[in-house]
């Protein structure tokens, strides 16, 4: 059995949804860049490549992966798209990984995208009526105390209710969230790993910069200053979530080129890193915000490691409760958990958002020569995924 390797890891810089920089490009054109960059770092005879897994979650269905090959002249590599909502981007690596376990491949590029700005907008009509509602997919029933298209109270302020997370932990969380992803910036870690996005024409006609910072971390974030923010729901009785401490609605995409460590070896090519595990889970949709409690330990066992190996932890901050919640739930140290920011600071774009970890997480192993990541999430209607990375 071949041991699969990461050969190149790429993604575009995150922007605001609906009022940033990525407003006027869409979730495939996001793709093609981050896609793009990944093969041309990989070095690889793009003729070797067997597939591209492409993660989406709110861009309307359709075979995103073969679209983007297509796009990038690339017609020998079919496609295929996965949806696993906020686990999507990890669990595209999770299949290209699998496949080249089993033997039936060796080269597969693998990644998410996600344009909050120009998500589709979808409609039905219900049996016996005549005017179309405005519909999303639901990951899970609709039902009281979870609902499906409130994660702030299914997964925000039900992980507080349960673990006990007050306001002033969730905001001191995200303030800190906000200084790290600040300080990342200022130092350049992000700049290897992030391809610059050409943005289109101006209304005068001059080209626009490519757009090249993470744009949703905010200076001067402190937990005096996200006190003054409201509850999102004044009704629920202590309740903890606000805009502050809660991920961000973002566009971005990500993408790594993973390989069979004898065609690395065959093909001289030094990989970043190893892919040693993974695990995804379900548990009650109420404890979604959870699952990484579960996720992380499962995938360590299924790697042949303790936690205690673990040098450097990303837990994605769907709500920064549930971050806090899952650290402590782990008795994790607070000083290696999303030591550059996650969702609260650096964004969530949903899909792509797994894969941008792993990317991060690849090149932060290497700045802090360090051995084994993980990175972690909970994901829409009760799931969670955790992947385990060493640095090659």
């Amino acid at each position: 059995m071949s041991d699969v390797v990461i050969l190149s890891a790429a993604r575009t810089p995150i922007g605001r949804a609906r009022k940033g920089s990525l407003t006027a490009v869409d979730a495939f054109r996001l793709a093609e860049v981050a896609v793009a960059a990944a093969t041309e770092r990989s070095q690889v005879p793009v003729s070797d490549l067997d597939d591209l897994i492409l993660a989406e979650s709110l861009q309307g269905g359709g075979v995103i992966g073969r679209n983007i090959a297509v796009r990038l002249g690339l017609p020998n590599v079919p496609g295929v798209a996965v949806n696993r909502h906020c686990a999507s981007g990890i669990t595209a690596i999770q299949f290209a990984a699998a496949t080249i376990i089993a033997g039936m491949g060796s080269l597969i590029i693998a990644g998410g995208t996600e344009s909050a700005s120009t998500m589709p907008r979808l409609t039905k009509i219900p049996p016996g009526e005549t005017e179309p509602v405005r519909w999303m997919p639901e990951s899970h029933p609709d039902a009281p105390g979870i609902p499906a298209y409130d994660m702030s109270v299914t997964i925000g302020e039900n992980t507080a209710r349960l673990c006990g997370v007050t306001r002033e932990q969730a905001d001191a969380w995200s303030a800190r969230s906000h200084q790290r992803a600040v300080n990342a910036i200022a130092k350049g870690y992000f700049n290897a790993e992030i391809v610059g996005v050409p943005l289109p024409d101006q209304p005068a006609g001059a080209p626009g910069a490519p757009f090249t910072t993470d744009e949703h971390p905010r200076a001067g974030t402190t937990p005096e200053v996200l006190a003054r923010l409201k509850v999102l729901h004044p009704e629920i009785p202590g309740a903890v979530v606000t805009a502050g401490n809660s991920a961000g609605v973002n566009d971005a995409a990500a993408a790594v080129v993973v390989a069979s460590d004898d065609y690395a070896r065959a093909h001289g090519l030094t990989p970043l890193a190893k892919i040693r595990g993974w695990a995804s889970v379900g548990v009650d949709v109420e404890r979604t915000g959870l699952a990484p409690v579960q996720a992380i330990p499962l995938a360590l066992k299924r790697s042949g490691l303790d936690l205690i190996q673990v040098d450097v932890v990303e837990i994605n901050e769907a709500f920064a409760t549930m971050a806090v919640a899952c650290t402590r739930e782990l008795g994790l140290d607070e000083e290696i958990v999303n030591v550059n920011g996650s969702g609260v600071s650096l964004g969530h774009p949903i899909a792509a958002t797994g894969t941008r970890m792993v990317v991060s997480m690849v090149h932060e192993l290497a700045r802090r020569d360090a051995r084994i990541g993980v990175v972690a999430m909970c994901a829409g209607g009760g799931m969670g995924s955790a992947l385990v990375i060493e640095r090659a």
